[in-house]
């Protein structure tokens, strides 16, 4: 059985994958968990110059949180775990010494948009379009709302976080930032992104490092910030509301 984040390493060039495809890549509390690690791992290994984070499949990079596992929380205090997951993942992220490019393929919903936002450069199929459908199941977009900010600005985002059942195009993700390039096939999605890689991974590392440092010097703060969205977050996820939206969704 494949693995549901798996790691590849190939001439600098280390690629993280989600591998979730029958829920649409969403991210259980366990594949976070799997994503912070191995963020972790590469940041640490010398070998590898620039880091691509995809997914697997053609429709969509990330749905978000697992809403099936949103459906089984029994406490705020699990709850709060659960976001915690992506605060872990974010951090992570920040602290890289090295580039990240988000090779996006597909539709991005709800805490994948944090990932796309935590990631140094971007390219985007044209299919890929976005949306923060949090407020519309009864919690928000709190814990990612510091990547996604930076990324694109508090305007943009909220449009973004009110219009929970709308999609934004990939040329609107484009406009407001959060998307580098845009490639109309995968084919050249793939050529974009192994190009960008190459290019990356041939800067010199410390370079690299002081300038990624220099761009990510206003988030110190997340540390905590995160990690107290995070309970907001799991406190609003347990409201009865919000469990009987979960649970109808799975009725359907």
């Amino acid at each position: 059985m494949e693995n549901a984040v798996s790691l590849s390493i190939n001439n600098q060039i280390g690629t993280l994958q989600i591998n979730n495809t029958a829920l649409s890549n969403a991210l259980s509390r366990a594949m976070m968990t799997e994503i912070a690690d191995t963020l972790e791992q590469l940041n640490r290994d010398d070998s590898v110059r620039v880091i691509v984070i995809q997914s697997q499949g053609q429709k969509t990079f990330c749905a978000g949180a697992s809403l099936k596992e949103l459906s089984t929380l029994s406490s705020d205090e699990e709850a709060t775990h659960f976001f915690s997951g992506f605060a872990h993942i974010l951090i992570r992220m920040q602290q890289m010494k090295k580039l990240i490019i988000g090779r996006i393929q597909g539709k991005v919903v709800g805490g994948g948009l944090g990932i796309v936002a935590g990631c140094d450069y971007v390219i985007a199929h044209q299919n890929a379009a976005v949306k923060l459908s949090e407020l519309s199941i009864g919690i928000g977009p709190f814990v990612i709302a510091p990547a996604v900010i930076r990324k694109i600005g508090a305007t943009a985002f909220e449009e973004l976080s009110l219009a929970a059942t709308q999609w934004r195009n990939a040329n609107w993700s484009m406009q407001k930032g959060l998307y580098a390039e845009i490639a109309q096939d995968f084919d050249a999605l793939d050529e974009k992104v192994q190009e960008r890689a190459n290019e990356f991974a041939a800067y010199p590392i410390e370079a690299v490092k002081t300038l990624r440092a220099w761009h990510w010097k206003n988030t110190a703060n997340w540390q905590i910030e995160l990690f107290e969205n995070a309970a907001i977050t799991g406190k609003l996820a347990r409201q009865e509301t919000t469990q009987s939206k979960l649970k109808s969704y799975f009725k359907k």
